[in-house]
């Protein structure tokens, strides 16, 4: 079985993409063959729509999808928005982007969604398109996660990070429902949050126009991300885990977050995962050499 990555920075790190998926895919000795790239999600600039971070990719849509096209890539649009109105629908720019997507190539686009209310329309409107049930719903109960898992709408859920290691209900889940399962790998919210969902409202107001600030509550909030902070949180997935634990049980789909880091940040996401060891310095200096790069 093989592992598929959920890749961030569709819009956002377009010319990051545009440097390191010809590396990826022409030089394949220096990637683990148990990996794929799954998908590369993202949104633009000034989406009503958008949710879970506020987008700032300022690349052109038509050529981020002309990269994944070219790839075989699916793409994702992240419109995880959970307070949108029914006057929300008619937005033309999120419109425009979905037929767009709805019709790039063989390989199907999908769009991460936090609202019933926009999976209702976009099913109706864009059938072509497939549709992922976003972490900002904040799924806590693995009764939740059950139901979510259910619903035919979904062909992927992204449960709430503090499930990954909750072996003791995953492994009593069947073959389909494993399958539709994306775990959050890297994240570095603190794992005692109560204010999530609150947070990620916050953000979706910010979309919508209106005046909201989130004070992060966290005790390393001044700290920023930090990959090696992410990486002694209790809900954190290694690619030990993945090739020791999940994909022996069944799972193969994992999302990498980072659309509001840096790129050179998201680099080092590619090295860890996907990377051989004994590549990795090639594959960065690859990357950092590139004079069409700004890296950050």
């Amino acid at each position: 079985m093989k592992a598929f990555y959920h890749l961030p920075g569709l819009f956002e790190f377009y010319e990051f993409y545009r440097v390191f998926l010809p590396l990826f895919y022409e030089h394949r000795e220096y990637f683990y063959d148990w990996c794929e790239i799954g998908s590369v999600y993202g949104a633009p600039a000034d989406c009503l729509w958008g949710g879970g971070r506020a987008g700032f990719g300022e690349d052109r849509p038509e050529d981020a999808a002309a990269l994944t096209r070219e790839y075989g890539i699916s793409a994702r649009l992240t419109f995880s928005n959970s307070l949108l109105h029914p006057e929300h629908l008619a937005n033309r720019k999120c419109n425009a982007l979905c037929a767009l997507f709805e019709n790039n190539g063989p390989v199907q686009s999908g769009v991460i969604l936090a609202s019933d209310l926009l999976l209702d329309y976009l099913r109706e409107r864009y059938p072509g398109l497939y549709f992922v049930s976003s972490t900002t719903k904040v799924l806590t109960e693995f009764a939740q996660l059950e139901t979510e898992l259910n619903r035919e709408e979904f062909q992927f859920v992204v449960p709430d990070f503090r499930l990954n290691k909750a072996f003791h209900r995953l492994n009593t889940l069947n073959d389909t429902q494993k399958q539709k399962l994306e775990f959050l790998c890297n994240e570095c919210c603190w794992f005692a949050c109560p204010d999530r969902r609150v947070c990620y409202e916050a953000v979706s107001r910010k979309n919508l126009g209106e005046a909201c600030e989130h004070i992060c509550a966290s005790p390393t909030a001044g700290r920023g991300y930090r990959f090696s902070d992410a990486m002694e949180n209790p809900g954190f997935i290694g690619i030990g885990d993945i090739q020791d634990t999940y994909l022996p049980k069944g799972f193969s789909h994992f999302k990498i977050e980072g659309r509001s880091l840096g790129s050179a940040l998201i680099l080092e996401f590619l090295l860890y995962y996907m990377t051989k060891p004994e590549y990795q310095l090639k594959v960065r200096e690859e990357i950092y050499l590139d004079s069409s790069l700004d890296l950050f």
